[in-house]
């Protein structure tokens, strides 16, 4: 993918790996040739790497293709500058800013533009700065065993490019040790401490400023055609040739583990490993596939192992969780057989620790819940339950109704099936004034056995009792459909009647017809009748048109919701 090599084009580039964000860029453009930013990218390692034809040809293609981003036009400025073209640089930026006014890189780099359009002395800081600016500089660092690492550290690289930019600017660096010594090298100068090896003895004076200012230029032009024939070189190549192979490896197990060819997958992802045991995710890539054969305990091993050397590596907080993820899923596999969840519950948490994946936590709350179901089936005994409700029963009879809840929600614990322990529990809750609670465990009853007639009975008498006279008529009227017999529904049904009746015939003082509307304006339902345009019409219909309000009521749907406001004390017929 064109992105995926973008990304570590990115990557190598602000590492301060120019030559392989370049071959990284290089692959994404082969993936997307039309894409703009690609050659952007590219330019600017190109540029990094004083490859200045190179710049300039990538950056050209980025203004061709997108002639309106104001970036592109920075790309052009700087390759511009490198080959010496000033005024052509001058021109460049000159063009981005046209597009982005406060566009800031574009501002400095007119500025740098600028100054090396105007003749100056090369004389004091600017002409011993200018010794950084032939490519040598890269070599000499290289072979030095002091000034090696340097190349690796990405701040000390920005201040050496600012200094090749602007040798002017070396002042505002001589106070990092590092700046003095490779200073001190280019100069052919040995520091008192430095441990580095001998050097052939320091030149009487520098190198005349006029040679410095004329060489670097003519050598920046050119492709470098010998990049770095050291020792160091030949290891460092070697190196990305290993880890080159080992993405191979990587690709190649990849395309195996999708095709199900597991053992040949291992093959791969261990030789990658061999090649190269600074990314931890072909540790990762052959635990997952020791996950799908069911080899828990080597996905198990793998990961502990990825887990241990990202953090040697100081690797990415994602990778760690990714492997602590598949070690608990392995975990949670193991789990099913010898029912303990616990560690794998524990691994989960640890991988949210170090990131917190949607996955990861998904994955968590499957292990929770199963935790939970295993314990329900371990606790599961219907003879106890039974024995639970019945002391229950005897406490409610002696009205004693915290201690028969405390029974019921034991027998619940031992049976979460028996719908009559939700209705026992629903009255406990009803006598005690925890409707809420009691409406909860009603509903429950009646998912659990919608032919069982006490649920609708709990249920309606709450709705009753909260005042809410439609809901616990449908309630009733509900429950009649499964026993049309039963004296206690059809006692609801006439009280619930009742009550809304007394609304229509204004019967209610204006107090309770107050709070009957208020508890009915916070019924989701009623809100969206009311909100509802057609039935905002037929409502003004019936208050300024009442031929028209008779023709709307031959409407079943907006019959059943005009009863609805009615049930609820919204409306009132007269």
């Amino acid at each position: 993918m064109a992105d995926e090599a973008k990304a570590k084009g990115n990557a190598a580039f602000s590492a301060g790996r120019f030559e392989e964000a370049a071959a990284h860029f290089t692959d994404a453009i082969a993936l997307a040739p039309d894409n703009h930013v690609l050659y952007s990218n590219r330019s600017a390692a190109y540029a990094s790497l004083h490859r200045y034809p190179e710049a300039l040809a990538d950056a050209e293609r980025t203004v061709a293709l997108r002639p309106d981003w104001a970036k592109g036009y920075s790309r052009l400025g700087a390759a511009r500058l490198g080959l010496g073209d000033a005024a052509g640089a001058v021109a460049a930026y000159e063009k981005g800013l046209a597009l982005e006014p406060s566009n800031g890189a574009l501002k400095d780099g007119l500025a740098h533009a600028r100054q090396a359009r105007r003749p100056a002395p090369a004389s004091g800081a600017d002409a011993i700065g200018k010794v950084f600016q032939g490519p040598e500089l890269w070599s000499r660092m290289a072979a030095d065993p002091t000034t090696r690492p340097y190349l690796d550290q990405p701040d000390f690289m920005r201040m050496l490019r600012d200094v090749q930019r602007n040798p002017s600017s070396l002042n505002n660096y001589l106070s990092d040790p590092r700046m003095v010594q490779v200073l001190s090298l280019m100069l052919n100068l040995r520091l008192p401490n430095n441990d580095a090896p001998p050097r052939p003895p320091a030149q009487s004076t520098p190198p005349p400023p006029p040679q410095q200012q004329h060489q670097p230029e003519t050598k920046a032009r050119e492709p470098e055609p010998e990049p770095e024939p050291m020792e160091v070189t030949e290891e460092e190549k070697k190196r990305k040739e290993r880890k080159a192979a080992a993405q191979e490896e990587k690709e190649a197990g990849n395309a195996a583990y999708k095709k199900k060819d597991f053992e040949t997958a291992i093959q791969h992802y261990t030789k990658a490993m061999e090649l190269d045991d600074e990314d931890v995710s072909y540790l990762t890539n052959r635990a997952a596939v020791y996950l799908e054969m069911g080899k828990y305990d080597e996905c198990i091993n793998d990961c502990d192992k990825a887990v241990e050397r990202g953090r040697e590596l100081h690797a990415d907080f994602k990778i760690i969780s990714r492997a602590l993820t598949r070690k608990g899923t392995a975990l949670a596999k193991i789990a099913k057989c010898f029912k303990d969840y616990d560690v794998a519950i524990e691994t989960y948490q640890k991988a949210l620790t170090e990131h917190r994946n949607p996955d990861t936590l998904k994955k968590l709350n499957d292990a929770e819940r199963a935790k939970k179901e295993l314990e329900q089936q371990e606790y599961y005994d219907p003879k106890i339950a039974d024995e639970e409700r019945e002391k229950g029963n005897e406490f409610f009879k002696q009205q004693k109704y915290p201690e028969a809840v405390k029974h019921y929600s034991e027998a619940l614990r031992r049976n979460p099936k028996d719908p009559r322990v939700y209705s026992n529990r629903a009255a406990c809750y009803t006598k005690l004034g925890a409707m809420p609670e009691g409406l909860k465990d009603a509903e429950k009853c009646i998912e659990l056995d919608p032919t069982f007639s006490k649920g609708y009975t709990r249920k309606g008498a709450i709705q009753f009792f909260m005042k809410e006279y439609d809901k616990a008529l449908e309630t009733y009227q509900a429950g009649l459909k499964h026993d049309p017999n039963n004296q206690e529904l059809l006692d609801g049904v006439r009280r619930c009647v009742q009550q809304i009746n007394k609304a229509s015939r204004g019967e209610l003082s204006q107090e309770e017809l107050q709070e009957r509307q208020n508890k009915a304006m916070q019924d989701p339902e009623i809100q969206n009748i009311l909100k509802d345009p057609i039935m905002q019409q037929v409502l003004t219909d019936f208050q300024e048109n009442p031929k028209a309000a008779q023709a709307h009521l031959k409407n079943p749907g907006v019959m059943q919701k005009i009863q609805k406001l009615v049930s609820a004390g919204i409306v009132q017929m007269k």
